[in-house]
């Protein structure tokens, strides 16, 4: 299996304003990894795919961005990155992640990420095992090119311990690169159906 989508940006956290939506008050959190550079099926890019995603959920939410990035960043290089992303998965391995954002101080958490070899990078679950997750709300999305959500999602729920998982969604790589427009349609259809 080829891994899929990704994207190192910038940290950033930032809040958006609500478009109309009702979020009962609730704190949201868009926590992020992404990765730039050449990325399958799309190319050298200056934007991750998740970061994309992320955005428009932050437009739609007015929920705070936070990109979990790594110290070292990954190779340029699409097939050297998937090389390294492959070895720190069979070694679940925790890579060092630039800052941080207080997840104890949010009620809803986006949880974005790519699917590589299966699973989220490593640097997710770098940032996950920083936090208590008790009694959030976690809504997983991935960037991905055939392979969805795959079984990310189970692997997140064993992670987050406390958590109250909602259904995910995944968005092609190359829809969020090359067709903003319904990337964008399928990201606020989800949105509109978890009720948040």
């Amino acid at each position: 299996m080829m891994l899929m989508n990704f994207s190192p940006i910038a940290l950033c956290a930032q809040d958006l304003s609500k478009k109309g939506r009702d979020m009962n008050d609730k704190k949201i959190l868009i926590a992020f990894f992404s990765r730039a550079d050449e990325n399958y099926n799309v190319g050298y890019i200056d934007k991750g795919n998740t970061q994309i995603v992320a955005e428009m959920i932050a437009e739609e939410t007015g929920g705070t961005l936070f990109h979990i990035e790594t110290e070292i960043p990954y190779p340029a290089n699409y097939m050297e990155c998937i090389d390294v992303a492959k070895k720190e998965l069979k070694a679940k391995a925790r890579p060092a992640i630039k800052g941080d954002v207080p997840v104890e101080d949010y009620d809803i958490i986006f949880l974005g990420y790519p699917n590589w070899w299966g699973d989220t990078p490593m640097a997710v679950y770098t940032f996950i095992e920083k936090h208590n997750w008790q009694g959030k709300i976690i809504i997983p999305f991935c960037t991905h090119e055939g392979s969805g959500l795959g079984s990310t999602e189970n692997k997140l729920k064993k992670a987050c311990t406390g958590a109250t998982f909602r259904n995910g969604i995944a968005v092609q790589g190359a829809t969020a690169q090359n067709r903003q427009d319904q990337a964008r349609k399928s990201v606020k259809d989800w949105l509109d159906k978890l009720n948040l």
